[in-house]
């Protein structure tokens, strides 16, 4: 692996981790009461995710570009294996670090509503007291929010399917049209359009089917009607499903690329 992958790497660590303690945001607007201060503190680190993913797509083009004009040996899809394997490393580790993340987040939440400035918060964060609020809130995940799967959920199956197929399309779209631009050079361009496309079919399933049901969750365990523990379980349920839709991308990087240069030999 050379640096300029590495570095490629790096970002898609960053995306995916991101997008993976999103769901400890919830866990904690749930145990401050603060749902909107919750995400919009959380919005930070999504801006640190889009400018990651913005750096991303010109990198990965250059290098489509470079294996064009010079073929290597171990061919592109190598590359694209490494990238979906740091994908699938970042879920893993993000699920290690939410329960950490979790309680830093929501001291972070009650900081914000007294001093009520980022600024603030951010160097308060940094400079009084940080380091050691980052060694109260360590915690190991516990093994009783695994076991206690066996006891049931409170989110369909089929919900759980649908966001494993979700996060699979979200991960390897914008890889899956790059390659089939290299498998098809003459098409490289609509290919990397077509991205847009399965990337929206990705969002449409994340935002209209499953966000919802995890919101009315939410609102549901501020109100009272559903326990804490409940709400945790249907987390790590969609944590592994994560998981198993990052490992389902490597399946579809292939078949998917075939795919797309297929749609844009006939559009």
């Amino acid at each position: 692996m050379d640096l300029n992958l590495a570095f490629i790497c790096l970002l898609t660590f960053v995306i995916h981790l991101i997008g993976t303690l999103a769901y400890s945001v919830r866990i904690a607007g749930v145990r401050t009461r603060r749902i909107a201060v919750s995400f919009a503190l959380f919005n930070i680190l999504v801006l640190v995710s889009r400018t990651s993913n913005s750096f991303q797509g010109p990198f990965l083009a250059k290098r489509v570009e470079e294996n064009l004009l010079h073929p290597v040996a171990h061919g592109l899809v190598a590359d694209f294996r490494w990238l979906l394997l740091s994908a699938t490393f970042a879920t893993v580790v993000g699920a290690v670090l939410i329960p950490t993340f979790q309680r830093l987040f929501s001291r972070a939440v009650m900081d914000f509503q007294v001093h009520r400035s980022v600024p603030k918060l951010l160097l308060r964060m940094c400079f009084r007291g940080g380091l050691s609020q980052i060694r109260d809130s360590v915690r190991v995940p516990s093994s009783g929010n695994v076991t206690a799967l066996r006891g049931g959920r409170r989110i369909s199956g089929g919900t759980i399917v649908l966001n494993v197929v979700a996060v699979a399309l979200w991960t390897v779209g914008v890889f899956a049209a790059l390659y089939a631009g290299y498998l098809n050079p003459e098409l490289r361009v609509t290919s990397s359009s077509l991205s847009s496309i399965v990337n929206g079919v990705a969002t449409i399933l994340m935002f209209v089917i499953i966000d919802p049901q995890l919101s009315v969750m939410t609102d549901d365990v501020v109100e009272g009607r559903l326990d804490e523990p409940s709400f945790r379980r249907t987390i790590v349920w969609l944590v592994g499903s994560r998981l198993a839709g990052t490992l389902l991308a490597q399946v579809l990087l292939v078949p998917a690329a075939r795919l797309i240069v297929f749609v844009a030999e006939k559009l």
